[in-house]
């Protein structure tokens, strides 16, 4: 095996007995995600007992230890760019920013650059973390594009695992506002089903059985005309995960593209007037244990200028 900068030790719990080998491995080590676990099985950087397993689907049993080789971070492929940022809060262990809608979080194709991350890279000097396997990228959670609000990155590669753990296990205080579409009857209710991609649109996601488990806790805040500001407590984090969860319910964002229904009536012609061509949709709050400090810190984000504006037209 190639080794790397360093040696994971995952022992397999009883709670993954059986289970498949990169199932069992993300689940051991939260700092790595399932899919990136399939690429160093593949590229045999897994081993039991001194012999390569290069099996994802390998059946685990309680108690085996697989050693994970991490290769170097590979140099990212974006350069530091002096991009205006809202810091909430910095340390020199992590940074909170408040993202504006519009910003991509992370390079991909068609983004390789004007990123958070080129933004982050310009503002820490380099200094983020590269336990994702792309060298100081920090990212730990990601937003939407066209959502705004807070995020939190990692300057190094403890404070990284520490919030990812908390993040794997749900712990995250992370609420969300959002102007939907209708009154919904009820004032508060909570929605727990699986996302997964849409087999119909692999660009979508949708309530699949057998997909990750997905659970929002959503609560009228305001009444508007036609419409309802919305907060949505995350108890999981999925892609995509208030905007299909509200538009189950009938109650599609605003202004949302993909699954929102098309707006009628007043709402449709407030949308147009003002030119609100975004999901209605903000990262109010955030909120988790320091991993270094183990101090509780949470930070809360006000609408920004365009979500206001649309809230403020359809008050009644």
């Amino acid at each position: 095996m190639d080794r790397g900068v360093s040696i994971i030790q995952a022992t397999i719990a009883s709670t993954a007995d059986g289970w498949r080998l990169d199932r069992a491995l993300a689940d051991a080590v939260p700092t790595l995600s399932r899919e990136r676990l399939k690429v160093l099985i593949a590229g045999g950087q897994v081993e039991r007992e001194g012999v390569l397993v290069r099996d994802p689907a390998r059946k685990v049993a309680l108690g085996e230890t697989f050693a994970i080789a991490l290769p170097d971070p590979t140099p990212a492929h974006n350069a530091a760019q002096d991009i205006p940022l809202v810091i909430a809060y910095e340390d020199e262990h992590l940074i909170v920013v408040d993202k504006p809608a519009g910003l991509v979080v992370h390079p991909a194709a068609g983004n390789l650059d004007g990123t958070l991350v080129n933004a982050l890279l310009h503002h820490c000097h380099g200094s983020l973390s590269g336990i994702g396997g792309v060298a100081r990228p920090g990212i730990v959670h990601r937003i939407d594009k066209d959502t705004s609000g807070l995020m939190v990155a990692a300057k190094t590669d403890r404070t990284h695992e520490g919030l990812a753990k908390q993040f794997a296990a749900h712990s995250i205080d992370r609420r969300y506002h959002a102007i939907v579409a209708g009154v919904p009857r009820q004032l508060e209710g909570s929605v727990d089903a699986p996302l997964a991609r849409s087999p119909q649109n692999r660009k979508k996601m949708a309530i699949v059985q057998g997909g990750k488990r997905a659970v929002t806790h959503w609560r009228v805040m305001e009444r508007l005309r036609e419409a309802a500001l919305v907060e949505c407590r995350l108890e999981t984090g999925r892609t995509h995960q208030v905007r299909v969860h509200m538009a189950s319910l009938g109650h599609g964002l605003l202004g949302d593209p993909v699954y929102g229904r098309a707006p009628a009536g007043r709402t449709r012609q407030v949308l147009e007037s003002l030119g609100f061509r975004r999901q209605a949709l903000h990262a109010a709050r955030l909120g988790f244990i320091h991993p270094i400090r183990q101090q509780p810190m949470s930070f809360d984000s006000v609408m920004p200028p365009d979500m206001q504006e649309l809230f403020t037209t359809l008050h009644v």
